[in-house]
């Protein structure tokens, strides 16, 4: 009771930062940072999980271990089980408004997939965190109830243990990939595949190589250098340089900030 406490302290908390976390990320660009602010909803998402692996993971840890060498009896344990049945059902609800929310942008990838190449960081987050609690409060609820069926405290000693292993995979997991995120990462396949076919068009004749990141969740960068047919004049060149612009913004939003530099193809000079 004592480690998933805490744990939905921390759990409040993380979703407090996760709200800074987009606040900060509204604000303008400046000179110093001229790309302005999206990553630091990267940066407030990696605060999340290093709470969620120190105030969740480690404290349930050393709180289960020391139950295990140090078994006390339950005190008021009918009390204890009403209270995790309820967070049970509060729990459930919160963790299928975050299955539906996810599922909008999840598309035909699984679940796993989502997690791992999604570049919006708060419905992973909030839906491994979600993940945690519930299967946590279920393993509190089994060491409370098996710890009161066979009079051996030391069953709340192992589910706390089971709690601090669950909140430690999934605080790893979010931190490989909010790291991974705040590192940079470009656009996923898919869209880089619409990204070269958007580019390619009129007398743009192929994209000789290309470069994508993600400066927040919903600003992509992409440079590139195209191969133009030759002879053309200076204004034709800049009108293809616009229209293949105005390609790409269809067909991926995201791509916001977009620097195309022409050169002859020189495998038709």
């Amino acid at each position: 009771m004592l480690a998933e406490s805490v744990h939905s302290v921390a759990d409040t908390s993380n979703q407090g930062l996760l709200l800074l976390g987009q606040r900060q990320a509204r604000r303008r660009a400046t000179r110093e940072h001229p790309f302005g602010f999206g990553r630091e909803r990267y940066f407030w998402s990696f605060v999340v999980a290093l709470m969620l692996f120190t105030l969740g993971s480690v404290f349930a840890l050393y709180e289960g271990i020391h139950k295990i060498e140090h078994p006390e009896p339950l005190t008021s344990p009918l009390v204890a089980v009403g209270i995790l049945v309820v967070a049970i059902g509060l729990e459930t609800y919160s963790f299928m408004t975050a299955i539906k929310e996810s599922r909008k942008i999840k598309g035909d990838a699984t679940w796993w997939q989502f997690i791992r190449q999604s570049r919006t960081p708060e419905l992973p987050v909030v839906l491994l965190e979600d993940t945690g609690a519930l299967l946590g409060l279920i393993f509190a609820l089994i060491g409370v109830g098996l710890s009161e069926v066979t009079g051996e405290p030391v069953w709340d000693g192992i589910g706390t243990v089971m709690i601090g292993v669950l909140l430690g995979i999934i605080a790893i997991i979010l931190i490989v990939e909010m790291k991974s995120l705040l590192i940079g990462e470009g656009a996923t396949d898919r869209e880089l595949d619409s990204i070269c076919e958007a580019l390619t068009g009129g007398r743009v004749d192929r994209v000789i190589h290309i470069r994508t990141q993600y400066l927040g969740p919903d600003e992509l960068l992409v440079a590139a250098k195209l191969a133009l047919a030759p002879r053309l004049e200076l204004s034709e060149v800049a009108g293809e340089i616009d229209a293949a612009e105005a390609r790409v913004r269809e067909r991926v939003p995201s791509a916001r900030l977009i620097y195309l530099e022409p050169d002859l193809d020189r495998q038709l000079v």
